[in-house]
């Protein structure tokens, strides 16, 4: 999934009514938790693009796959480091880092079915097997465009979801944000695919 996809998922699922302060944190770890297992791509793409200057169709075709960068995603992207994280977090009675754990292996569980050849070693360090999906969240050859319009419905009622739960300005503006975000994925998808199909 998108990473907007995955932010609006888990603070519907996670987060309740962010009327009293406690709750308020509910949400932000839903969310830090949902982006954390996506964080490093970014980092990843702003050295190979803009320190290293690789070209683009390089930097998805060749880069991304170095053992150097996988092992470093597979280690945000771990069922059994996440684990070992909620584990500790409900020892320690940490209810903010419980949420962001939790948060992260529902990003994990949704990520598994829906990458083809580019998916994590969800069970890193313990095994080095991956997934391959018959079904791409992104890619047309593997049902990406109808897969990313059924993400993009979901993320929007997830939205909904948030919108009547969290009355603060900040948590509307910002997740109406990410739900803008999500959008204009799916549209540069359908772009792109019309692109290709006209070529």
């Amino acid at each position: 999934m998108n990473t907007p996809a995955h932010i609006l998922v888990s603070a519907a699922i996670l987060s309740r009514s962010s009327t009293s302060p406690p709750n308020r944190t509910c949400l932000s770890a839903a969310v830090a938790g949902a982006l954390l297992p996506d964080a490093l791509m970014f980092v990843f793409y702003g050295v190979e693009k803009f320190v290293l200057g690789q070209p683009e169709r390089l930097i998805w075709s060749e880069r991304y796959f170095l053992n150097s960068w996988q092992d470093l995603f597979d280690v945000f992207n771990s069922f059994p480091i996440a684990l070992i994280g909620l584990a500790v977090a409900c020892w320690i009675g940490s209810r903010w880092w419980m949420i962001l754990f939790a948060s992260m292996l529902i990003h994990f569980a949704l990520d598994l079915p829906l990458h083809h050849d580019d998916g994590h070693r969800h069970f890193f360090p313990l095994s080095h097997w991956r997934y391959q999906s018959p079904v791409s969240y992104w890619d047309p050859r593997h049902f990406g465009l109808p897969v990313a319009f059924l993400e993009t419905v979901l993320t929007l009622g997830c939205y909904a979801v948030c919108f009547r739960r969290h009355p603060s300005r900040f948590a509307r503006i910002g997740l109406g944000i990410v739900a803008c975000l999500e959008l204009l994925m799916f549209f540069g998808l359908v772009a792109f695919v019309w692109y290709q199909a006209a070529g």
